[in-house]
């Protein structure tokens, strides 16, 4: 039986490919990828040329059955546009074929979006929720989000620039006294990392480019989570942004941070100077 090499490629600097992946990509006759002419690109960067079978969401199973037949042939790498494949990706099906026809499967870990978002958010959690994408009607989108609030650990969320505005503005209105974490192009030129509530991220993010990585706080994180004087200011020179000044500044900061009243009213007066 012949081996299924699931491989985690970068999600967006090539520096992040592991050597295990490199040499496995290097080694194995053939490679199925999500978008051949992405992983091409990835392919030449270390410097080898299997021969690549498509493989994406909308395969059909003919398709899938001539990939698995493949395998048969010999070892094969399996990788998506960028992290790990299974993960929002395509993979799920190729995986449960392999081992329907009894080869071996095994993961190489590497780069994903999903855990290098929460481990930069500073909160203390033992579990989390990942709702993936969301859906793209609205009603289906609030639904969904709704049945994830009470969750105590963060709630982690895929989302395209096109509808960025959209899921913030639904965050908004369920959450608004949520923080949020919010990465931008991750590992990439123009990489950046939010720290506000949904009502402040809207405004920061007024045009948008790249792909994003959302993350509401939990509800054990709002209630127990000790924020930094950072964290402050940055609510601080939001609210300010917006025309707010004096005692309506320090009670909506107040109010979003849960920082004791003395203790924002401090940090305020350095914005006040």
């Amino acid at each position: 039986m012949s081996t299924l090499y699931v491989v985690a490629t970068p999600i967006g600097n090539l520096s992040d490919l592991t050597k295990r992946a490199a040499t496995i990509l290097s080694a194995v006759p053939t490679v199925a990828a999500e978008d051949t002419r992405v992983t091409r690109k990835l392919l030449k960067h270390i410097g080898t040329s299997p021969h690549l079978e498509s493989l994406h969401q909308h395969t059909s199973p003919q398709r899938l059955q001539k990939v698995v037949l493949r395998l048969e042939a010999g070892d094969m790498g399996f990788v998506t546009d960028a992290g790990t494949p299974g993960i929002s990706d395509p993979g799920a099906m190729l995986v449960k074929a392999a081992l329907a026809a009894g080869h071996n499967v095994v993961p190489l870990p590497g780069a994903s979006a999903l855990t290098s978002a929460l481990s930069i958010t500073g909160w203390s959690f033992n579990r989390f929720l990942f709702l993936g994408f969301l859906p793209r009607k609205k009603q289906e989108r609030i639904s969904t989000l709704k049945s994830g609030i009470t969750e105590p650990g963060p709630i982690v969320i895929y989302e395209s620039p096109r509808r960025l505005k959209a899921t913030l503005e639904d965050i908004n209105d369920l959450v608004p006294d949520r923080q949020l974490v919010i990465c931008r192009e991750l590992t990439k030129l123009y990489e950046e990392t939010f720290r506000g509530t949904a009502a402040q991220s809207i405004n920061h993010f007024s045009t948008v480019q790249g792909e994003f990585v959302i993350i509401i706080e939990g509800t054990n994180e709002s209630n127990t989570r000790i924020i930094s004087d950072k964290e402050i200011n940055v609510v601080l020179n939001n609210l300010q942004s917006q025309g707010l000044s004096g005692r309506s500044l320090v009670e909506q900061t107040v109010k979003i941070t849960k920082a004791t009243k003395n203790r924002v009213y401090r940090l305020s007066l350095d914005h006040t100077r």
